[in-house]
């Protein structure tokens, strides 16, 4: 079987990205990162990925007129690279439809609550653990899911738990949930290289 070839969205420090990295050289993903772009400059990712030896870029939204040109832009770069799978790890940037449309049913991202709850255009980073401790929950957790037209909406792939102690803070419930987001994110990469995900209505199937 042909290895998959993956691009990376990130927009941070990239440990998720890292996730998938070292998942490639362990042998546990039958994959290839062919190009990492962050639309920060300084997001660590991108060291991460030279120290790789992955093709690394910045592209800053702030040279196209609007965002449409620059999802264009990165429609651009993936396609030049014959990218089969995008995989959102930590990009803090809504994708254009058009882009969606390009790789529809071939993005994953993976995001830090147990979806449908505390999800959506205002909850992302801390806000996502704060909301979780403020409202009082006994467990929260994180979900890789395939990308739609709206805002963590796609179908869902892969769910964790974890619990949220009395004493968490937000500082460690987001440790704790990061751990279990490197897990479910690498174990969703596996699958789909491996062709083992189809998609039914909004149903995932794990052959």
């Amino acid at each position: 079987m042909s290895r998959t070839k993956i691009g990376v969205l990130i927009s941070g420090d990239g440990t998720n990205l890292q996730s998938i990295i070292d998942g490639i050289n362990g042998g546990n993903i039958n994959g290839s990162i062919e190009l990492i772009i962050s639309n920060k400059r300084d997001a660590y990712g991108l060291k991460r990925g030279k120290r790789a030896g992955i093709e690394s870029l910045f592209v800053n939204p702030l040279d196209y007129d609007n965002a449409e040109l620059f999802n264009r832009k990165l429609i651009d770069e993936f396609q030049k690279r014959d990218i089969d799978l995008i995989v959102l790890a930590g990009y803090l940037k809504i994708l254009s439809k058009e882009f969606i449309n390009a790789y529809s049913g071939r993005i994953i991202n993976i995001h830090p609550s147990l979806i449908p709850s505390f999800c959506g255009k205002s909850y992302y980073g801390k806000r996502v653990h704060e909301a979780v401790i403020e409202y009082g929950c006994k467990i929260t957790g994180a979900t890789v899911h395939f990308v739609d037209d709206n805002t963590d909406t796609g179908p869902i792939i892969l769910q964790q738990v974890v619990k949220v102690e009395e004493d968490d803070t937000v500082d460690s419930l987001q440790k704790k949930v990061l751990e279990v987001e490197h897990d479910i994110l690498v174990e969703a990469v596996k699958l789909y290289c491996g062709n083992r995900l189809n998609i039914d209505g909004r149903l995932v199937k794990i052959n």
